[in-house]
């Protein structure tokens, strides 16, 4: 059965808060609170690396009264295909390629006019084609007309990886058929096969999430703030692909608030203490959710304070929990601050640093942590 990632009943290859529904074959997002702000996505259980493959996809929209009326596009979808290792953000990096309901197509934030906006009750069809020579295209229709081919990339390229049907969406529910629905919304072109109809074998299955908890690890960043943290989760997920690490921090929070591929710091009309704010109770509640995911993870905030660390840690009980502590040097640390608040408008006062700096333990036994770098 071609299913989203699901692995023992826990959702894997898609966002924390994107929900899988009971018949595997749909989802949503959350939407309550700052959640109405985020993008989620999701990324099919298989992919495939030839021959001419397709499936369908239905938007609904899902009320958010407790938006602004500035919010730009407030309901949208982006739907197509990506590698495995990509991240959630479809049409965000390379290989990732999404046609949204803003008429936009975009691969590695490279965004360009395509087809027709679309929007509740619609249906995306999502063609891909192997057969085509040199070159993998994709292509895409709307209620059943077909809208042409949107991407084009070299076999050379791709290197034989898989792509693999992947979602990303803004307070819309999505259905899909993978051709497990006895009909389809709409008849595919001459030639295509619905995925879920294509033999094992022609299928590449996405990675599998860890077995166990104990199999699960969660390493937490120590140290003040501007001291590198992000950089170095980020370095650090990107290096090891295969554990599909899963950064929990206010600036992974910021990257799902995009608008156009932009960071919201950079083109955000409202407060931006406001939008921290709604990041931070996001952040929050993706913590309590992640506790009870068996999957990889980095807690990125400082967790300079003892008490912090364990509460934070106690819900992970059971995991391989270790703490990453960044040391800079003071000159560093200006340098860092500096460019930080410059470049993202966040400043964080010298008294609270020099407090956090009287209470972060960087030598010794971290409780709750089984092992320290």
């Amino acid at each position: 059965i071609f299913v989203l990632e699901v692995h023992s009943n826990d959702i894997y290859n898609c966002d924390l808060h994107f929900k899988v529904s009971r018949d595997r074959y749909s989802g949503y997002p959350l939407t309550i609170e700052g959640f109405a702000y985020l993008w989620a996505g999701a990324r099919a259980s298989h992919g495939v690396t030839q021959g001419r493959v397709c499936y369908e996809m239905k938007v609904k929209k899902i009320p958010v009264k407790h938006l602004p009326s500035s919010e730009p596009d407030p309901h949208v979808v982006r739907i197509g295909w990506s590698i495995n290792h990509s991240s959630t953000q479809l049409g965000e990096e390379p290989f990732s390629f999404g046609y949204g309901g803003t008429g936009k197509k975009s691969e590695n934030c490279k965004f360009a006019d395509f087809g027709e906006k679309f929007r509740e009750n619609d249906v995306i069809g999502c063609y891909i084609d192997f057969d085509s020579g040199n070159e993998v295209e994709m292509g895409f229709s709307k209620n059943g007309v077909w809208l042409g081919v949107a991407f084009r990339t070299s076999k050379e390229a791709l290197a034989g990886r898989a792509l693999f049907p992947h979602v990303l969406v803004k307070n819309c529910a999505v259905e899909f058929n993978f051709g497990q629905k006895l009909q389809p919304y709409f008849p595919p072109p001459e030639g295509y096969t619905y995925i879920h109809n294509l033999s094992m074998e022609d299928k590449v299955r996405g990675t599998k999430g860890p077995a166990t908890k104990s199999d699960c690890e969660i390493l937490m960043m120590v140290g003040l703030p501007a001291c590198g943290k992000t950089t170095w989760a980020v370095k650090y997920a990107e290096t090891n692909p295969e554990k599909k690490y899963n950064i929990l921090g206010t600036n992974a929070i910021m990257d799902k608030m995009k608008v156009m591929g932009l960071r919201r710091q950079k083109n955000y009309a409202g407060r931006w203490d406001i939008l921290i704010q709604q990041a931070t109770q996001c952040l929050n509640r993706l913590i309590e959710i992640a506790a009870r995911k068996r999957r990889n993870y980095i807690l990125d905030q400082t967790n300079v304070y003892g008490s912090a660390r364990r509460r934070k840690m106690r819900p992970f009980e059971g995991f391989q929990r270790k703490a990453i502590v960044i040391c800079p040097t003071d000159e560093d640390l200006k340098e860092r601050t500096l460019k930080q608040t410059n470049e993202q408008g966040k400043d964080v006062p010298d008294h609270a640093v020099l407090e956090m700096k009287g209470r972060n333990a960087l030598t010794g036994h971290i409780i709750g942590i089984d092992h320290k770098w």
